[in-house]
Formats: structure tokens, sequence, C-alpha cells
């Protein structure tokens, strides 16, 4: 990395300690405690984060997003969206997990966001029935990958079972296989695994929990299982 890079993200590193009340050695808190430095700090870090976007320092963006049933984070790197996860997942594992398997240069900025917060708001409206987005699948290996393109591929109101989205993956005996992949599918909703049910028309699983499921294929129309 350049000397500007590495300034930049010491940089961030400085802010994000400063927003959590840690700071460096020799380093102390502004006096009256932490809550009087607070509030500077978290404004610095978010400065420092949207900078670093912008600049193209950070691998991975991450931000908040609004769904009828709580808040989704939502990451992307250069690729696209890598991760949607739901509002019970824990935030520092899920930044953790995506700081070891892609980069640990992981900043919160909402910009290279808009365009993926968008778009959900807008389904989740019931104004749009086809993401338009581009994907990272690196947290995904090469049979989960395959599985993913074809429930991609489901269109809005239909569905799919485990058997077929197996058999189209390259597996006809994989179903098992298949549900696995399905359950830890890290785009979901955009990439629209509750689009798959069991044989018959059962819901089956799903990582969201069957009520999500259930919601989602109600929002498009399509056959909500029982």
């Amino acid at each position: 990395m350049s000397g500007r890079g590495a300034d930049g993200m010491d940089a961030i590193e400085r802010a994000l300690r400063g927003a959590r009340g840690e700071h460096d050695a020799g380093e102390q808190p502004a006096e009256g405690g932490l809550s009087a430095g607070e509030p500077a700090a978290a404004r610095a870090a978010r400065r420092v984060s949207a900078r670093a976007a912008a600049e193209g320092l950070a691998d991975v963006s991450y931000a908040t997003a609004d769904s009828p049933f709580g808040t989704l984070l939502v990451a992307a790197t250069r690729r696209g969206l890598v991760k949607l996860a739901f509002p019970e997942e824990d935030v520092d594992s899920v930044l953790e997990r995506l700081a070891l398997r892609i980069s640990p240069r992981v900043v919160q900025a909402t910009t290279p966001l808009d365009r993926v917060r968008r778009e959900l708001d807008e389904y989740f409206a019931g104004r749009r029935r086809t993401f338009e987005l581009k994907l990272d699948w690196t947290l995904t290996g090469p049979f989960a990958r395959r599985v993913l393109a074809v429930t991609a591929e489901i269109p809005y109101g239909g569905v799919l079972s485990y058997a077929e989205v197996a058999a189209d993956a390259g597996s006809p005996r994989g179903s098992r296989a298949a549900g696995n992949a399905l359950g830890s599918n890290p785009i979901p909703i955009v990439v629209p695994c509750h689009r798959v049910l069991r044989s018959g028309g059962a819901l089956g699983g799903y990582g969201g929990g069957l009520e999500r499921k259930r919601w989602l294929l109600e929002l498009e129309g399509a056959p909500s299982g029982s």
C-alpha cells in the first residue's frame, strides 16, 4: 500500500478507536470522561470512513437498511453486494467474518450502498420485482455458488423445489446439499432463497426464519407453503 493509503487507514483506526472510547498508548481521554468526547469522535469516524470509501481505501463498505422486519446490515466490495444480514445477526460477528474472509479494511459508509438500499426500499414497497445489483460471491464455495446462481434466476412470484434447484445446479441427487447452501446464503432477499420450497409445496427451511420466508412469498404473490 502506498504511504498515503497507509496514513489513511491509520486515521480510520484512530477515529474508530475514538468512537469506541479506545486510545493509543500515552493518549488520554478528554477531560470530563468518555461521554464528553464521544459524539465528536463518532462524527470523526464517520467522516474518515466516508473519505476512505471515496478514495478507494476501503475493501468492504457497510451500512444499514430499513426493512419491514427490522434493520438489515448490507455490505459491498468493489465487485458488488457481498452480504445482507438479518436484524438478529450479531453485527460484530458479521463484520469480523468480512474482515477475515475478505479484508480487514472494512468501513461504515452509506454512499457505496445507496443503490442497494434504494432497491431494497422499492422491493419492500412492492415497486420492484428484479434486483439490478452486482454481486460478489466471495463468501460462497463452488457448489453453493452454482446453487445460488440458479436461485437468483427464479422469477418474482415463482418457486422451485430443492430437488429442482439441485438438478439445475448439476447435482440431481443433491437436494440436501442444496438446502444447506441455501440456508447459508450470504445475500438473502436479493438472491431469493425464499423462493425454494420442498417438493409438494411445504416451506422447508430458511435462514431468516419461516415467518419471514412466508412474508416474502406473500409479498410477491407466490405460493407460501404450509
